[in-house]
């Protein structure tokens, strides 16, 4: 029998935490039973970008990881019992490496400009308890965006302060943002996402450097480049944290490295703020697998598959953009094409015929897809500026081809009557697809 107790959670918890609406993932809603086609996530649809044998497996490599192959991954399984380097400065090297394209700064990137953890995720919070007191800061965000701003944000009890991106191509309101700046000085932080999520669209770096250039604001702008590569060559600002000390650039290896798995995110910043952030952080927060494995995808040998799985993506996103307006029911394309997904509308009837972006369209597409023909794509209409939009990831030559098969079918179901949505179970699909916002 339980013991009586007078413990009360709701009188316990701090009510910013039992008010939370928690972060939903892709795999929340469909679980991949390995037949599905996932295009929700914006992952890597060709895998990680490592020089595997035909198997998957580690080339070449032992019970403790040595090898004589070049291309081998060295994975020290036997050294598992150890705590892993807590500095890590030979994966620091390696990503500053990678950036140090001096096509924006003569200046160079070293390891004291850097901060590694968990994903961007970690980076993301661990700003927001730096920089911010709870219940008394703020931080700005620019929505269609990436959810885990607000998340976190709510998490540590920090407010947010919301100026839309603009409603043509998505790009910055720079009047908007350093207005809003100038008029409150508890603004702390403020998170910019290049290319964006869900919008996909780059932001000007003439845009950045206004709102760095901020008068009488004293802030960090974050700027977070998790899909930078896909972007053209030489976008990411990451080496203009020498330039600026407060600018924060976000990158991870989940997207164009197809890593999501190992869960590692970066930050660049100037040595100042780098070193708030890595006094902060658990001692040993990157496990050793994950830094062996990091290490070796920024290798050359490793680089070059990244690179080449980049371009088969970019092949199959030019296509996208090509074959997907002409099957009817599909609008247009909205923000911007720098990223290894895309944001479309979907429309109550063919464009021929008077169509308008429609969320219960999109709906109806975004669960016939998933529940008729395993292709799981991510439903956007909620979000600002964004009405009867899907967010589609872009896959291999294969996903895409039944992808552009199966959304064909679905829309000629819609079209001719099938499948209709009554007006309270689309208010009730609506609900619980707003809640997903990855």
């Amino acid at each position: 029998m339980a013991r009586q107790s007078p413990f009360d959670l709701s009188k316990c918890a701090r009510p910013n935490i039992l008010a939370l609406e928690p972060y939903r993932c892709a795999r929340d809603d469909y679980k991949d039973d390995g037949t599905n086609i996932l295009l929700d996530a914006n992952e890597n649809a060709y895998g990680p970008g490592l020089a595997l044998g035909n198997d998957g497996k580690l080339l070449n490599r032992t019970t403790n990881g040595a090898s004589n192959s070049s291309s081998a991954i060295d994975v020290d399984l036997l050294g598992l019992n150890r705590y892993p380097d807590p500095h890590q400065l030979e994966l620091k090297q390696g990503l500053c490496n990678l950036r140090n394209t001096h096509a924006h700064t003569p200046k160079t990137l070293t390891p004291n400009h850097l901060f590694v953890g968990v994903g961007s995720d970690e980076a993301i919070d661990a700003l927001l308890r730096a920089f911010c007191v709870p219940g008394m800061d703020k931080v700005l965000v620019c929505p269609p965006t990436y959810g885990m701003y607000s998340v976190s944000a709510q998490v540590n009890d920090v407010a947010l302060v919301k100026v839309p991106l603009l409603t043509h191509g998505f790009g910055l309101d720079v009047p908007g943002i350093t207005s809003a700046l100038s008029k409150d000085m508890s603004i702390k932080l403020a998170y910019l996402c290049s290319p964006g999520n869900p919008t996909g669209a780059l932001l000007k770096k003439d845009d950045v450097r206004k709102i760095l250039e901020h008068e009488t604001w004293n802030g960090v702008v974050v700027l977070d480049e998790a899909y930078i590569d896909f972007a053209p060559e030489g976008s990411s600002l990451a080496e203009w944290v020498t330039e600026w000390p407060n600018l924060v650039v976000m990158q991870t290896l989940s997207k164009a490295f197809g890593l999501a798995g190992i869960r590692l995110g970066a930050a660049f910043t100037d040595p100042a703020i780098a070193r708030v952030l890595n006094s902060m952080k658990a001692p040993y927060n990157i496990p050793n697998p994950t830094s062996q494995l990091a290490k070796a995808a920024l290798s050359p040998k490793h680089l070059e598959v990244m690179r080449k799985n980049k371009d088969l993506i970019l092949k199959q996103r030019d296509r996208m953009l090509k074959e997907l307006p002409k099957i009817p029911g599909v609008g247009k394309f909205l923000g911007g094409t720098a990223s290894n997904f895309l944001l479309v509308e979907m429309l109550d009837a063919p464009a021929e015929k008077g169509g308008k972006p429609s969320n219960e369209t999109a709906l109806m597409v975004y669960e016939g897809l998933a529940e008729e023909k395993g292709v799981v794509v991510r439903f956007r209409g909620k979000e600002y500026g964004c009405l009867g939009c899907l967010r589609i990831t872009v896959g291999t030559e294969k996903e895409v081809d039944r992808f552009l098969e199966e959304i064909k079918i679905v829309l000629q179901s819609i079209f001719k009557g099938t499948g209709k949505v009554e007006p309270k179970e689309e208010e009730r699909r609506e609900n619980e697809a707003n809640a997903v916002i990855a």
